[in-house]
């Protein structure tokens, strides 16, 4: 190689590597001899250097487009923080949009704002100022990004909306739905409604959200997705067609469309493949300005990897969780508020139960994750089918373990505790904020403290964080005094501590992909059981775990920030309890 570099020019084999290719080299992302071999095949295959780049270096697209909008002198956009009903109106159509791949960003007078997916191709450019007569200015994105936005655009939730206000012919669904509830899938399957819901569910499916809201206020609708936690809203509905969205999920829920004025609960199931179905559980409420629902996503057959090593565990964590559930009897308890992870951690530790040598059986509201190998019994209050009632029935099933989905009442309590104490490994859930104040609110249910010191083996708390895409996550900076406030050792040289913080691409929701579980995990001591029967207080039993150094929420929190896998701000706030 004959490499000759300065500050304005880099010669490999007899040629001189200039702008972008000149670029990735100093900015280091290509060697000099991989530029000109991408600059080669750029030529060959009668594409721009960005574009071969892009399909064989390997470089990671965010770092490529940063690189090529500081060469060109254009700014760089990441259409993830961009909302596409922003996008100015009755300029171009979707198909010019595609063909060409711009996509106008904003309008200020005659410029517009262009997105373009490569800085060396200005013919999107020539044809929209040809088209429009506008002048433009370019705004660089990333190419992915781009035809997912026009996509999105042209066939998404936008469109569908777009179809929704336009069909006139629609008539009332709940009439349709009275007269002939099981004729409705084939009456109304091709009207706007029934489209825009199944694609509301779908998309839930494909961005992995937990839960969908629809809400009804006083001058709109709108739609809203739990993702990894929190919620984000994807639509905004014409108000006047909140009633037949509300009632064509009734009717795929088996609901009651003629009654608005009580609460409804509800299922529907949807099949994704022969062997995987996906469960709707479904909930109305009346409200003021209408039917409120709430539906939770439940991925019954896709429970996916089970593992206790991908829950998140710190190795002394795990490894107490793993000789609790080893033993043949006692109790387990996991702890923590709605969506925080429990039954998959109860789950994990039955994946490793269960074996054809013994009998595991569970009573839940509702199942959420069907496991082969385990007795599975839904809870149906209507029927009298209630937690206490099933585990009376379990008791005479001959049980080896018996998992409950959450001890609610005395009743409850009594039993679990029971079985607990007469050969049976009981695993169940509690709300509760930690650890140490499961053990209080078992006594103030109730419980015998002689009965809570000889039952329960271990107390698990958890909550689940948010993970930091890799991608784009960027270095951030915090004062000494809020590490210090945040739980973090001076004596551990703060300067030294390496923390992250989101930025958000195209691959994630807002700087964040994923979650991943923080636990505090309680073995009850010697020590431990001493104050239970003693009627010890929360003070004494927190002071006797910070002696046995147990770690808390926030300290495994801290941990994952450490590790670079979350935020502190993430950590603070699941942990500000």
């Amino acid at each position: 190689m004959e490499n000759g570099e300065s500050s304005l020019s880099i010669t490999v084999r007899g040629t001189t590597l200039s702008g972008l290719a000149r670029r990735v080299v100093k900015d280091e992302l290509l060697s000099a001899e991989k530029a000109r071999d991408t600059l080669d095949a750029a030529g060959k295959n009668r594409r721009t250097f960005l574009a071969e780049a892009l399909a064989s270096s390997g470089i990671e697209r965010h770092r490529l487009y940063r690189s090529a909008a500081e060469e060109f002198g254009m700014p760089f956009l990441d259409l993830a923080a961009y909302d596409p009903k922003a996008s100015p109106q009755g300029l171009v159509d979707a198909s010019f949009m595609d063909t060409h791949g711009v996509l106008p960003l904003y309008r200020r007078a005659s410029k517009v704002f262009l997105a373009v997916a490569d800085p060396a191709d200005t013919s999107g450019l020539d044809a929209f100022t040809f088209q429009t007569g506008l002048g433009v200015e370019a705004i660089l994105v990333d190419r992915q990004a781009l035809s997912r936005t026009i996509h999105e655009i042209a066939t998404g939730i936008s469109s569908e909306l777009a179809d929704l206000g336009q069909d006139d012919s629609l008539g009332d669904i709940s009439a349709v739905a009275a007269e002939n509830r099981q004729g409705d899938e084939a009456a109304e399957v091709d009207t706007p409604v029934v489209r825009f819901v199944n694609k509301v569910f779908m998309d839930a499916i494909r961005q992995r959200a937990s839960d969908i809201h629809v809400e009804p206020y006083e001058e709109n609708l709108r739609i809203r997705y739990r993702l990894d936690g929190v919620l984000h809203e994807i639509a905004a509905p014409p108000l006047s067609l909140a009633g037949r969205i509300v009632a064509r999920i009734k009717i795929l829920s088996n609901l009651n469309i003629a009654e608005r004025r009580l609460p409804q609960d509800g299922r529907m199931k949807l099949r994704l493949a022969r062997d995987h179905e996906i469960d709707f559980r479904v909930s109305t409420l009346p409200t003021q300005f209408g039917e409120k629902v709430v539906i939770r996503v439940l991925d019954s057959g896709g429970g996916g990897d089970l593992s206790l090593e991908q829950l998140g565990f710190e190795p002394d964590q795990l490894r107490l969780y793993q000789e609790a559930i080893s033993k043949p009897y006692g109790m387990i308890l996991v702890t923590g508020p709605t969506g925080s992870g429990k039954t998959v951690s109860l789950y994990s530790a039955l994946s490793i139960l269960n074996t054809p040598e013994v009998n595991i059986c569970s009573v839940e509201d509702p199942i959420e994750i069907n496991l082969p190998g385990i007795n599975q019994v839904n809870i149906n209050e209507k029927a009298h089918l209630t937690f206490a009632t099933a585990l009376r029935s379990f008791l005479r099933q001959d049980p080896d373990i018996i998992m409950v989905g959450e001890v609610r009442d005395l009743e409850t309590a009594d039993i679990v505790v029971k079985a607990s104490q007469t050969g049976h490994l009981v695993l169940s859930t509690l709300h509760t904020n930690d650890a140490p104040s499961t053990i209080v609110r078992l006594l103030n249910m109730g419980v015998e403290p002689f009965n809570v010191a000889s039952s329960v083996h271990l107390i698990m708390a958890q909550r689940l964080v948010r993970n930091l895409c890799p991608a784009c996550r960027k270095p951030a900076k915090y004062p000494p005094e809020a590490l210090l406030n945040a739980g973090f050792s001076e004596s551990g040289n703060l300067d030294d501590l390496r923390l992250y913080g989101p930025v958000g691409c195209e691959d994630c929701t807002s700087g964040y992909k994923g979650r991943t579980g923080i636990f505090q995990v309680l073995p009850i001591s010697d020590e431990m059981t001493g104050l239970i029967i003693r009627g010890a207080g929360q003070d004494k039993i927190e002071q006797q775990a910070h002696l046995e150094k147990t770690m808390s929420l926030r300290q495994a929190g801290l941990q994952k920030v450490r590790a670079g896998i979350t935020s502190l701000d993430e950590v603070l706030r699941v942990t500000n309890i």
